[in-house]
């Protein structure tokens, strides 16, 4: 039987700071990413798949939200997963979940890199994106009061900067452009823009990998989602349309930084405004990089705490209060992930390894509302059982696109969990029962709020 550890995560976080973590975690996904989307479905064609997207979001957040709550647990999905279905299922949603968060913070560095070389081209894309993973492990480690506090103020200059480029391009907007050529691949363009726009929301449900930081979890985390959701929801509309009708969009479709060269479109390369917004565009893609090592190191820790990784990935720093090691780790997965592969592929693994965490979610919903009827549901998915059977059928339609046109990635990322799978057999953890904090006796380890 494996153990809990001993010490515990510290309970700070109120609603301010999950939405600012909520948005901070996806915002980047507004600054690129995205448009990468146009190229495989234009203009039109890809508004098509973010409102399926949109859909499934709304519907999956409120699905989730109901897990986040009644189960606050720094694994997330993995810990719904494994209450639901056992060991193979935590295994399946942890592997997912890792993919989704220690691949989108290399992307997000290829950005942060790319961003920079924009402004200043003597500086080199890799080395600057090693340099921001080096500088935010350390930010991370110092405490996640002080991280997120950090988030709240990074992600509401980000927010801003968003609401300042559509208040600047905004009206050199012209239908022509946005309606030239919509729907270049007809209808199946739609099909594989699908995981490029899922990036525009990918990685808000990494508010569950903070659940147990946070102050009356069953009140806050339903605030924190909700309000982070309808935010990006404005944001990613608003920008996307936008954009798409202030130039012949194809020029932008391939670019890591296309906001930054809209608005240079607008204003001219040579203004000194462009300069401006594209070093203040930093903010957002820096919101999103701190977000998703924070992240992604609670998903490290909580399987390391379940014997799912090296038990000593679940250390928790004594002063700080924080997992070092599992921060640590998730640094050098993104160090590794930065020498190979484009931003798109990358991208593409993320999103695979977050839609496969989405139905494991919403399956683990239906099962525990069997299972468990019983369970402390202090908030409970509306339009149940068609809010999170909507969540699960769009997200098995994401997975079937990102497979066909992706074949390749996707293979990689089933050999991933196929090999995961065989030594997790072959270690015996399949056999063992697992005694976890929260997980199993969530009452046994309630933290007293400061």
């Amino acid at each position: 039987m494996i153990k809990a550890s001993a010490e515990t995560l510290k309970r700070t976080l109120k609603p301010i700071h999950l939405w600012a973590i909520a948005v901070g975690l996806v915002i980047s996904g507004e600054y690129f990413g995205w448009n990468y989307g146009w190229g495989v479905a234009g203009t039109i064609g890809f508004l098509i798949a973010t409102l399926i997207i949109t859909v499934m979001y709304i519907t999956f957040i409120f699905s989730y939200t109901e897990l986040t709550t009644s189960i606050p647990h720094a694994g997330g999905a993995f810990a719904y997963s494994y209450r639901a279905m056992g060991p193979f299922g935590g295994l399946i949603a942890g592997y997912a979940t890792l993919i989704d968060f220690l691949l989108a913070t290399p992307a997000i560095a290829f950005a942060l890199g790319s961003y920079l070389h924009f402004l200043y081209p003597a500086i080199p894309v890799l080395q600057s994106a090693l340099f921001f993973n080096v500088v935010f492990i350390f930010i991370n480690i110092l405490g996640v009061k002080e991280s997120a506090t950090f988030s709240v103020f990074i992600t509401i200059l980000a927010v801003a900067e968003l609401l300042l480029f559509m208040g600047v391009i905004g009206p050199h907007f012209k239908m022509s452009n946005y309606v030239s050529n919509p729907m270049p691949f007809g209808w199946t363009g739609i099909f594989a823009a699908l995981p490029y726009a899922v990036w525009f929301y990918l990685a808000i449900e990494g508010v569950a990998m903070v659940a147990e930081e946070v102050k009356e979890p069953e009140r806050n985390i339903p605030k924190g989602y909700i309000s982070g959701l309808a935010t990006l929801t404005f944001l990613a509309l608003g920008v996307m349309i936008l954009t798409g009708g202030i130039t012949d969009w194809r020029k932008l479709s391939n670019l890591d930084y296309p906001l930054p060269e809209a608005i240079a479109v607008v204003l001219g390369r040579g203004n000194g405004l462009t300069k401006i917004f594209a070093s203040i565009g930093l903010f957002g893609l820096i919101a999103s990089f701190h977000g998703t090592i924070l992240a992604s190191s609670r998903q490290v820790f909580a399987m390391a705490r379940s014997g799912y990784l090296p038990r000593g990935l679940a250390k928790i720093n004594h002063r700080f209060k924080t997992p070092h090691w599992s921060v640590i780790a998730g640094g050098f997965v993104s160090f590794a992930a930065l020498f190979t592969g484009t931003t798109s592929q990358v991208i593409i693994l993320s999103v695979l390894g977050a839609v496969v965490m989405y139905m494991m979610s919403m399956m683990s919903l239906f099962i525990l509302r069997k299972k468990e009827p019983g369970l402390n549901r202090t908030f409970r998915a509306p339009f149940y059982p068609a809010f999170p059977a909507i969540a699960l059928i769009l997200s098995t339609v994401c997975l079937v696109a990102i497979v066909y046109y992706n074949l390749v990635v996707s293979s990689i990322f089933f050999a991933g969990l196929a090999v995961a799978t065989l030594i997790f057999m072959l270690l015996g953890k399949h056999k063992i029962a697992i005694t976890d904090d929260v997980l199993l006796e969530q009452a046994a380890v309630m933290i007293p709020t400061e």
